[in-house]
């Protein structure tokens, strides 16, 4: 009871430039399908399916699309270019989240009873336990569109490289510093850390998977325009 009553008071403040954005579906020009300027970047649009933590597709989610700030796609077409003499590129799992799609991540959370995808993705924390110890909040910088959440692949055949967890995969063995999963795991992952801090993205200390770029454009406001 107590942090249902704390993520909605959480809710009711954000500022007004945060919610600026709400009121339009109509995606801003300044915002990039990355595909299009990153030849090989592979998109596994998690949300826009039910093989999420979920277990259903997420509000404002139609298509499978990574679009991003111009400067984060520029950014991230980069990160692929410079990957390909290596023979890899990236695989995408998320881009801009819209803020409806946060809310929709709330309403789960607070549905203790819903716990059909546990095993795969928080099989040692309770779903009670999600947003204290930071696995999901209530107000994601996804939506302000500079961060993304991805891995390494094969150009060759898309094989994700072996990162010691999956995507979404809440534990602290998805954390950058984790040491307990093996040697070659820890060196795809500061690989990828490497070349993403390289091009101007800063890791989140949580989630191997999790890159923002630095000098994002729009740091107060979070968009939610659909993905469509």
């Amino acid at each position: 009871m107590i942090r249902t009553v704390a993520i909605a008071a959480f809710m009711l403040s954000l500022t007004p430039l945060a919610i600026a954005q709400h009121a339009t579906d109509r995606r801003p020009d300044s915002f990039v399908d990355v595909a299009t300027i990153a030849p090989g970047l592979l998109v596994e649009a998690r949300y826009a399916t039910a093989h999420n933590f979920v277990g259903a597709r997420i509000d404002g989610y139609e298509r499978p699309i990574c679009y991003l700030t111009r400067p984060a796609a520029t950014a991230l077409a980069h990160v692929v270019a410079d990957l390909e003499p290596r023979g890899l590129t990236i695989k995408v799992f998320d881009c801009y989240r819209p803020a409806r799609a946060v809310a929709h991540f709330v309403r789960w959370a607070r549905n203790l009873r819903d716990e059909k995808m546990k095993a795969e993705f928080y099989p040692h924390v309770e779903k009670r336990d999600l947003f204290s110890e930071g696995y999901i909040a209530a107000r994601s910088g996804h939506s302000r569109g500079s961060t993304a959440d991805l891995t390494l692949a094969r150009r060759s055949d898309g094989k994700e490289l072996d990162m010691g967890t999956p995507f979404d995969f809440f534990s602290p063995r998805s954390w950058p510093s984790d040491k307990s999963i093996d040697g070659g795991a820890r060196a795809n992952r500061a690989l990828l850390a490497q070349a993403m801090r390289r091009r101007g993205f800063m890791a989140y200390d949580k989630e191997w998977w999790h890159f923002t770029l630095r000098r994002e454009p729009y740091p107060q406001t979070y968009f939610d325009f659909p993905v469509r």
